[in-house]
C-alpha cells in the first residue's frame, strides 16, 4: 500500500529474496524510463522502498507520482 507522507509516495516491497528485488527494480526501470518519471529508491537484500515525488514541481506529490505508483503496483498483478 502506499503512503503519502512528507511530500512522498512511499511503498515498501518484500521479495523472497535479492534475485526477485533485483528483478522487480529492473521492470521499475524501464517502466520509468519510459513514463519519464524517476524513482527514488532503495535496495537492502529482498527489500525494495521505493519513493516518488515530482522535483519540478516542488518535490511534492502530484499526479504523475500516483500514475507510476499505479504502474509500479501492475507490474505485481
Amino acid at each position: 500500500m502506499w503512503k503519502e507522507e512528507n511530500n512522498k509516495l512511499k511503498r515498501i516491497f518484500e521479495f523472497r529474496n535479492f534475485v526477485e528485488a533485483f528483478g522487480f527494480m529492473s521492470k521499475v526501470a524501464i517502466l520509468a524510463e519510459k513514463m519519464n518519471h524517476h524513482p527514488n529508491w532503495s535496495n537492502i537484500y529482498h527489500t525494495v522502498t521505493i519513493e516518488l515525488s515530482t522535483h519540478d514541481q516542488g518535490d511534492i506529490v502530484t499526479e504523475r507520482d500516483h500514475k507510476l505508483a499505479a504502474a509500479i503496483d501492475e507490474l505485481l498483478s
